[in-house]
């Protein structure tokens, strides 16, 4: 099984798996969901203050002592910064609050790695240092990371942190290419050639940052899957044709194609279904071929010059 390495964490599985949906669960399903993850070392889980306005990390708590899973054997990530329907808050008061409350909703006293969510136009770099500063002598967060940041977004931030930014969390898929497409469509008079991510991939290679691909099996900002989806019928053939060859599913083949990148991308699963999760793992045990990864790229209507 392909793993990533996130900041001083190593040898960690290449998905995380997503809890955004986990609230909708029952108590017995989201035990035997978390359970079922871990039994089969997927042990990373992907949180957010917002999700399920909260009821996700309860959720997942129980689920963890109605399973019997330790701490220790896990690692967890939340995600903060948004108050929902209103604004983007980096504030120093509003990142020690909102962990606060993830902590106590996850019932845990330190969460691995804090993101913060979306980027905050109005947000001061000391002050969020000042924020990281506490978390970290508190024991409260280890590793701090961003979602849905440029470079420069994450230069002006990084300018006022003690800590190293290791994780940025884009959306990313065949269907959802554009942090490549740029590259490859340089200099030209295409679509695909506008710069709309400041080349986020080779800049997270260049600072060691490990990009995490949300939504990877959704097409536009969440308009829908293209798994089996119709306005996707050559990327579907590629998938299933690819997928056929190595004896995994056509959404394993996707997590396949996203964990080739060079970038060592860590693709953040959605699924609440633990044979879905468990079926999404084996594109982990694949090494797509180069024609391969092209394959898929290509037959997702993206172009090569």
């Amino acid at each position: 099984m392909k793993t990533v390495n996130i900041g001083n964490l190593n040898d960690l599985p290449a998905i995380a798996v997503g809890c955004m949906r986990i609230h909708s669960l029952e108590e017995k399903q989201a035990a035997e969901f978390v359970s079922a993850a871990v039994e089969n070392g997927l042990n990373f889980f992907d949180h957010a203050d917002i999700y399920g306005r909260g009821k996700s990390e309860t959720v997942f708590s129980k689920a963890c002592k109605d399973a019997g899973i330790k701490r220790e054997d896990i690692v967890l990530q939340s995600k903060c910064g948004i108050v929902p329907g209103s604004m983007y808050d980096f504030s120093k008061e509003h990142i020690l609050k909102s962990v606060d409350g993830i902590l106590s909703r996850l019932d845990t006293d330190y969460i691995d790695i804090l993101l913060l969510h979306r980027p905050d136009a109005l947000m001061e770099p000391q002050e969020v240092g000042e924020a990281f500063d506490i978390l970290k002598k508190s024991g409260k967060a280890k590793d701090f990371g961003v979602s849905n940041m440029k470079p420069m977004q994450i230069e002006l931030l990084q300018s006022g942190l003690k800590q190293m930014i290791v994780v940025n969390q884009i959306q990313f898929s065949p269907a959802h290419a554009g942090a490549i497409r740029g590259g490859f469509e340089f200099n030209m008079l295409t679509d695909g050639a506008a710069d709309r991510d400041g080349s986020v991939l080779e800049y997270c290679r260049l600072k060691g940052i490990t990009p995490q691909a949300w939504s990877p099996f959704q097409y536009g900002f969440i308009e829908g899957t293209y798994i089996g989806n119709r306005k996707f019928s050559k990327l579907n053939e590629e998938l299933k044709k690819v997928g056929e060859r190595y004896g995994i599913s056509a959404s394993a083949a996707v997590v396949a194609w996203v964990s080739r990148h060079p970038a060592g991308i860590q693709t953040v699963t959605g699924t609440t279904n633990k044979e879905r999760l468990i079926d999404l793992k084996h594109g982990l045990d694949v090494t797509l071929s180069r024609e391969e990864w092209y394959g898929i790229y290509k037959s997702a209507g993206n172009m090569l010059p």
